[in-house]
């Protein structure tokens, strides 16, 4: 058989691996969109390189957009074939490929004026919502732990990941005669003693692994001092400078994490009297689905609903949906907490809170995730002084700080950690993705170091034989 690695090669964005089996039967492991390059995104985006109508089954990691996004494109462009992915995954998805589409379609409008005053054509978005609403019949749920026979060939078992609701490894054992080949996908991986979500679990051998990568360079901070972090960027914004403390979040995942170290602070009576929007359409869906798969809660917060039955909630959280709402907050003269999407800054209402807010000093933008290098969020933190906001030059005066405990992402400690429950001398070949090339080159070296010798860096469209 033979694997082709189709995105997110020496980057974070675009997961998408290509598996044909000696039979012919393609499988599509992750469709995720590619983020974060402007112009250059939207290209490599429309340039799958397959054709989705030969695609007969996609096994999807995680919700994430950029593992998902490009769902509804391959949809709109032949694909007829089976969408399989956990519970909690498909219900994530309902809403997020919507509200992809939705942006798509708002982008390509705003695109389609200038391109009109410099008497251009228009161009068409990716997709729209309809796109994305129509995908969905594609989706069949498959819980943990429960095997998915693919035509006497091919048998998925999902293996929780930890990394954000419902995200799973996925498991693969494939026959081809009397040989069976058992491959591995690790998707994202999570971290560990985390405050919402169960820890990453063992799964069961494989001969071969494709590993995310996304800090194999690093180590986290714990959990505990996020928390603490967290309130003091509280306590020095809202207290002492009387400022907004804008927190730019992934809606699905990160956002949870934060309004619940929130809601713990609070009921610990540690917050100040201060009040917390979360102002993104999409975060209040998720949360309102986290609250339905409560399977995948560890039993730390099962422990603490017990006494605060809404982890997601307290008197001054306040859920925003409205655009009028919104912009509201950015007239507000009292401190407050306005968490918004999205994580790395480059959409979402967030960039409409930045553009009012980042030339005051009494403001503070707390990063608490990744930022892909060229992206709105990597400039701002790396500290550069000027930044363009919807076209608009703006002097970044705001204070920024930075939390990297909170991150969705396991370090390289975690993601060694993860891969324990594998004998190196049974595998043989780790396949490195979803990483910045530096990083990936760092991570193999530390992998070489604990034992895991057989590791290789794959690059864009590189194709294996298994």
């Amino acid at each position: 058989m033979k694997l082709q690695f189709m995105g997110a090669t020496r980057e974070v964005t675009g997961s998408k691996h290509l598996l044909t089996t000696r039979s012919g039967l393609k499988i599509l492991l992750d469709c995720g969109m590619y983020q974060g390059k402007g112009l250059e995104t939207d290209a490599m985006n429309r340039d799958l390189g397959f054709d989705p109508s030969e695609v007969d089954y996609l096994i999807l990691s995680h919700a994430h957009i950029d593992h998902s996004g490009l769902i509804p494109y391959i949809y709109k462009n032949g694909f007829r074939g089976t969408v399989l992915c956990t519970p909690a995954t498909r219900d994530l998805c309902a809403i997020m490929l919507a509200d992809a589409g939705r942006i798509q379609m708002q982008d390509t409008y705003t695109f389609n004026k200038k391109r009109k005053a410099q008497g251009l054509e228009p161009v068409e978005p990716i997709y729209d919502e309809q796109d994305a609403q129509q995908c969905m019949s594609c989706f069949i749920s498959v819980p943990y732990h429960k095997k998915f026979n693919i035509e006497g060939e091919v048998t998925v078992e999902f293996f929780d990941a930890g990394h954000i609701l419902g995200s799973a490894l996925v498991y693969l054992e494939i026959k081809e005669g009397r040989r069976t080949v058992r491959l591995g996908f690790t998707g994202d991986i999570g971290r560990y003693d985390k405050q919402i979500l169960k820890d990453p679990e063992p799964f069961p051998q494989v001969d071969y692994l494709i590993m995310e990568s996304t800090y194999g360079d690093r180590l986290h901070e714990t959990l505990q001092n996020a928390e603490q972090e967290l309130l003091m960027a509280v306590l020095d914004t809202c207290t002492k400078k009387k400022g907004k403390l804008i927190i730019p979040s992934f809606a699905i995942g990160r956002a949870q994490e934060i309004i619940y170290a929130l809601d713990r602070l609070e009921h610990a009576k540690l917050l100040p009297d201060i009040d917390v929007f979360v102002d993104s359409p999409l975060s209040v869906s998720a949360t309102n689905i986290m609250r339905l798969h409560t399977e995948c809660f560890n039993e730390a917060i099962g422990e603490y609903c017990k006494t605060d039955p809404d982890p997601f909630g307290f008197d001054r959280l306040h859920y925003i949906q409205s655009v009028m709402e919104s912009k509201q907050l950015n007239i507000r003269h009292k401190p407050c907490v306005i968490i918004a999407a999205s994580g790395m800054m480059e959409a979402g209402r967030v960039k409409h809170h930045l553009a009012n807010h980042i030339e005051n000093p009494s403001t503070t933008v707390l990063c608490v995730g990744y930022c892909e290098p060229s992206t709105l969020g990597a400039k701002i933190m790396r500290g550069d002084k000027t930044v363009s906001i919807f076209g608009q030059t703006h002097s970044v005066r705001a204070e920024l700080r930075r939390i990297e405990g909170l991150s969705g992402h396991g370090d390289y400690g975690e993601m060694i950690r993860y891969i324990s429950c594998q004998d190196p001398k049974r595998m043989k070949q780790i396949f490195l993705v979803h990483g910045e090339a530096e990083t990936q080159q760092h991570f193999a070296v530390t992998l070489g170091e604990a034992g895991w010798k057989a590791v290789s860096i794959p690059e864009f469209r590189e194709e294996v034989t298994l």
